[in-house]
């Protein structure tokens, strides 16, 4: 008997959890009071969709989704870095992995994790970490070099870009 009570509370848990999930109520109404430009009838008029247990599964996003990576510190990144081939990227968590490669003039093969953590143009939005090959660690100084020229380069392509 207590093994069954032991399954009922476990599949009462699950569906409690799996309720938690469905985001219906506490935020939406808020939501239609602080409209810009007070439209609040034309947004309480459209539907809202709400998300089910399988939106955890899917890949999809919707169309409000932002990145918050910074343009600049992105395309410096790859820019520089062009000499390694690219293992993954992602532009909505803001990281680039790559494989090994030489740089030009260079002989000792390196490779790349970056990671941009923030939309702002900042030294602090920076994240680099180097590998030599065979899993050597690579000197503070050179790390510091890569990510002085990828900062260097994406001021660059901000002013450039005439954002200044």
């Amino acid at each position: 008997m207590t093994r069954r009570a032991a399954r009922l509370t476990a599949a009462l848990l699950i569906s409690a959890g799996l309720a938690a999930c469905s985001g219906g109520g506490s935020g939406s109404a808020g939501s239609a009071t602080s409209a810009p430009g007070g439209n609040r009838q034309a947004q309480a008029a459209q539907p809202q969709r709400q998300s089910t247990f399988w939106d955890l599964f899917s890949n999809r996003r919707s169309s409000n989704d932002t990145v918050a990576v910074n343009k600049y510190l992105w395309n410096a990144s790859l820019e520089v870095l062009n000499f390694l081939p690219i293992q993954s990227i992602d532009p909505f968590t803001g990281v680039i992995v790559t494989g090994y490669g030489t740089p030009p003039g260079g002989g000792r093969a390196y490779r790349a994790t970056v990671k941009i953590s923030d939309p702002s143009l900042d030294a602090r939005a920076l994240k680099l970490s180097l590998q030599g090959a065979g899993g050597a660690a690579v000197a503070p100084d050179t790390a510091r070099a890569v990510e002085d020229a990828i900062l260097t380069r994406a001021r660059q392509l901000r002013v450039r870009d005439g954002q200044l």
